[in-house]
């Protein structure tokens, strides 16, 4: 990877939140052959409208409670597993958890910064360094690199 801007390192996309992320989400699920169903919409929106990292069983406790009924985690871990191979949620592996792609369809890899105190958890794009462990990996050998990376620490409310 040669030499970089600034701006060429950071990766610009549209954020997508509300009603207009859930669409963008049922668009890239449709692109990608899948169907978007009723309890795929329910589990994306439950997942959408937490502004932390969400567990499949945080998300099948809440959808229980709405539905009245109990909703597997499997089943959640399953819709969950669709939605990062499609790009519409991120795994967070550290908290074995997950996040809604404010911008699905846009493929890119994202640093993770999560604070140990409020758990609070939002994506930094740069190319810089995500491109340069795409490129260790090639060197070493590895075909389809994905860098996940997450930095831990305190966001800028709870460090002050």
């Amino acid at each position: 990877m040669g030499l970089m801007t600034e701006a060429a390192a950071r990766h610009a996309h549209h954020e997508h939140s509300g009603d207009e992320l859930v669409l963008a989400a049922r668009g890239a699920l449709s692109a990608a052959g899948e169907q978007w169903t009723e309890m795929r919409e329910s589990v994306f929106r439950e997942l959408a409208r937490h502004d932390r990292p969400a567990s499949a069983y945080d998300i099948a406790d809440n959808l229980s409670a709405a539905r009245g009924k109990r909703v597997a985690p499997n089943s959640v871990y399953r819709i969950l597993d669709l939605f990062v191979a499609a790009n519409l949620a991120n795994r967070i592996e550290s908290a074995n958890a997950y996040l809604a792609n404010s911008h699905p369809g846009c493929r890119h890899d994202c640093i993770f910064l999560i604070c140990d105190d409020c758990g609070t958890a939002r994506h930094l794009d740069d190319e810089r360094v995500t491109g340069a462990l795409r490129d260790a990996g090639h060197a070493a050998g590895f075909a389809a690199v994905r860098p996940v990376v997450e930095l831990r620490g305190l966001c800028a409310e709870c460090a002050v």
